[in-house]
């Protein structure tokens, strides 16, 4: 930064529109407030309150919205009208590669022949009888009904205040104050910028699907590299304490949640700390989103200053920069839209998808198998039983909780279960969903992979701190 922009440009007004926006932002995403005896953060609440006015047709609206971005992609496919093609956000929206585009038409058929189920419409009766049991697997309530009714709403919800409002964090100086204070820990620790603290703490109090969509949109800006931005997504949005609770009352549970707080935080700190240094993360190219490198000096302090005088400096340069209220309105818009037209469909057809291999086949059943050796070696009782509940996170992450609470009896195993489901992160029907959807660099295999290094790395944490505090 030149000596001409610190001190010509520093001035009170400079100071007011770092700060205004930035107080307010850290206000809606990151701090905690009290609710139904239970924590959350004003965003959340907002998404909340937004899901319930909306709850008589939220059903109805998002399905309008996948087989819009459907339909819609059908016809940029066919026929490619100038409109689209010559429109950067239209373009970006509706003009996709050919596995989005059959993952989208994918998300549409589930998403209509879901709220029919849903609706008593007998869509059976129309269709062959061999195909029956196939609509069945898509719309029954733990596989399309779940990822429809309890799952899309509060996505929907998140997705339209966190694009909107995304930018009072992202624009206006506070992640260059935070990046430049915490980079000397985030990077050597887990070798990312610290202004990844933000990303974390904001899915830690909120939501792990905000955290990823502060990632996304830092990769696209260029403040994330591939690599980078592959180890947050991956490794720092991390569940809510909120919905932790909820885990841990699934296996009956309740009355330990600090220990298994705790356990969560420390098992999710050394996978942090490892799996980024193992391939595949560690094999992700350090170039930005363009394939441009990042400059070695950008996160250097000069001589002549302070940590904090510097981290001021570069906060104050942003807000100084930043595009003004219609600007930033107009991204937060765009930020929005992306979310719901193109996420929201990936999260159906992934989600749908994955529930039903859970439900209805015995994969994870037989890829857990492998684990009872492991399981035993640490000591875990009703071992083989435990096995079954391993894998299956990788669909979702509550029914690992669910299957524990119905045919396991020792709490030791169920309080490993309940924060091994919460640690392993990557989970097809929300997380692993919005990662593919995002332009973060990764597939379903490397996200595969991160889950089960994942499984292996915090499982022996979790093993031990349950014989300590619970056993």
């Amino acid at each position: 930064m030149s000596q001409l922009a610190t001190s010509n440009t520093h001035n009170l007004r400079t100071w007011l529109i770092f700060l205004l926006p930035s107080l307010l932002g850290l206000f809606l995403f990151m701090t905690p407030i009290p609710l139904e005896g239970g924590m959350t953060i004003p965003i959340a609440f907002m998404a909340q309150s937004i899901k319930n006015i909306l709850s008589p047709i939220i059903n109805e609206l998002i399905t309008f919205i996948i087989c819009f971005t459907g339909i819609a992609s059908i016809l940029v496919k066919v026929f490619k009208p100038d409109f689209v093609t010559k429109s950067v956000p239209l373009k970006h929206l509706f003009d996709t590669n050919w596995l989005w585009f059959g993952i989208r038409l994918f998300g549409m058929l589930f998403i209509i022949l879901t709220l029919l189920s849903l609706n008593g419409v007998d869509v059976k009766s129309i269709m062959p009888e061999q195909l029956v049991p196939i609509l069945n697997a898509i719309t029954s309530e733990n596989t399309g009904g779940l990822v429809l009714n309890d799952l899309l709403p509060i996505l929907f919800s998140v997705f339209i205040l966190a694009g909107l409002l995304l930018p009072l964090l992202l624009n206006f100086g506070l992640l260059e104050l935070v990046g430049t204070l915490f980079t000397r820990l985030m990077r050597p620790l887990f070798g990312v910028p610290g202004r990844s603290a933000v990303d974390c703490a904001a899915s830690w109090l909120g939501d792990g699907s905000v955290g990823i969509l502060m990632t996304a949109r830092q990769y696209e800006q260029k403040h994330y590299t591939q690599r980078e931005a592959a180890i947050i997504g991956t490794t720092f949005s991390a569940v809510s304490i909120t919905f932790s609770l909820v885990v841990i009352e699934q296996v009956g549970l309740e009355k330990l949640f600090a220990p298994f707080y705790l356990t969560v935080c420390l098992a999710g700190f050394i996978a942090a700390i490892i799996i980024p240094r193992l391939p595949p993360l560690r094999f992700k190219k350090d170039k930005f989103i363009d394939g441009s490198e990042r400059d070695s000096k950008a996160e250097k302090v000069p001589d002549e200053k302070t940590l904090l005088g510097h981290s001021l400096d570069v906060a104050l340069d942003k807000a100084y920069k930043s595009k003004g209220i219609k600007g930033t309105a107009k991204e937060g818009l765009n930020n929005a839209l992306d979310m719901v037209f193109a996420v929201l469909p990936v999260v159906m057809a992934v989600g749908t998808f994955a529930l039903i291999i859970a439900e209805y086949t015995p994969v994870f059943k037989v890829l857990g198998m492998p684990f009872i050796p492991f399981l035993e070696l640490l000591q875990i009782p009703e071992a083989e039983a435990a096995s079954q509940t391993i894998m299956v996170g990788f669909a979702d992450m509550f029914i690992p909780s669910i299957l524990a609470a119905g045919i396991i009896e020792s709490d030791v195993t169920r309080f490993i279960i309940a924060a091994m489901s919460v640690t392993q992160l990557i989970y097809m029907s929300e997380v692993g969903a919005l990662l593919l959807g995002s332009k973060i660099p990764v597939n379903i295999f490397e996200l595969f992979v991160i889950f089960i290094l994942r499984t292996l790395i915090t499982l022996p944490v979790i093993a031990f701190m349950a014989h300590w505090l619970v056993g």
